[in-house]
């Protein structure tokens, strides 16, 4: 059996695993959870309660206090199995897709979750479980701005990543006036330049150097268009989306800064983690890139 096929039906926590970065987060898991519902599309299912298992496994932010044992400073098992039970009494389902969304929805919801992974099967409809499972990352507050009528309104940009051949491309400034036409805040980022970079072998040296080769990608996108201004940080995207700016992110200060940062040093994983960061209303891709799976973000190909 293939890695990737024993990751398919390993135990959330292995996949949590197999996913994570250089700086893993802390995991708390829920195991064969067993509860009876209602549940099904098929006319054969309802009216009759039949046996669920689930597999929770919730990734969290560090507490930045010492704990001190004290149950009020984690996220509780029991807010797992509240989350379920929560939903399971809300409404019938007739989807374990729709039931999985919902309690990744309420488990995210929590201040210290930031992604989680929700196995959900049907014990009693043949011999084996039947089931699905789905992977889902926090999506941050959105930017607040106030609109031409006084009322606050949120902003969820469009980020886009740019490949090379993108930035370089003779229809730049049209591709730039196409997206703007869109209504949304624009948040442009790129990946490594094609020109050689050093290499030290030595992980956390070789992620300050790749983020800095790929700010001097940002600058060179910057050099196209004038519309284009090259921000850092948090409180500078935040500003530039307000006064309807087009933003090119530098990523190194925001990346490093960050206590709960991307998994992944690839460009276009640190895109995904800013467009969850801003709460965007999708990320557009350039060129043959492989983007994490299981971001609330919607994914566009240009």
């Amino acid at each position: 059996m293939t890695s990737d096929t024993r990751l398919a039906f390993a135990h959330p926590e292995e996949r949590s695993l197999a996913s994570a970065g250089a700086a893993p987060r802390d995991r708390i898991s829920l195991r064969d959870h067993v509860v009876e519902a209602d549940i099904g599309a098929f006319q054969q299912e309802r009216g009759h309660k039949q046996r669920l298992r689930f597999n929770v496994v919730v990734e969290v932010r560090p507490h930045p206090a010492p704990l001190e044992d004290d149950v009020d400073r984690i996220l509780s098992y029991d807010r797992i199995t509240e989350a379920i039970a929560a939903e399971l009494a809300e409404e019938r389902l007739n989807l374990l897709e729709t039931l999985a969304e919902k309690v990744a929805e309420r488990v995210l919801a929590e201040p210290q979750a930031m992604r989680v992974f929700v196995r959900v099967e049907k014990l009693d409809r043949g011999p084996g479980a039947l089931g699905v499972e789905i992977v889902r990352s926090r999506a941050e507050a959105p930017v607040q701005a106030v609109d031409s009528e006084g009322a606050m309104q949120a902003l969820h940009p469009l980020v886009i990543h740019l490949d090379n051949a993108a930035i370089a491309a003779p229809d730049l400034p049209q591709r730039l006036d196409a997206w703007q036409a869109r209504g949304l805040p624009l948040i442009l980022t790129v990946g490594l330049p094609d020109f050689p970079r050093p290499v030290t072998g030595h992980k956390p040296t070789q992620r300050r150097i790749d983020l800095l080769a790929i700010e001097q990608n940002a600058w060179t996108l910057a050099a196209r268009d004038d519309r284009c201004v090259v921000v850092a940080t948090r409180t500078e995207i935040d500003w530039a989306m307000k006064h309807g700016q087009t933003i090119v992110w530098a990523p190194s200060k925001l990346v490093l800064d960050a206590v709960d940062g991307p998994h992944s040093r690839a460009p276009e994983a640190l895109a995904l983690w800013l467009a969850e960061l801003t709460a965007a209303e999708a990320l557009v891709v350039h060129g043959d890139v492989t983007v994490p799976a299981g971001s609330r973000v919607r994914l566009e190909y240009a």
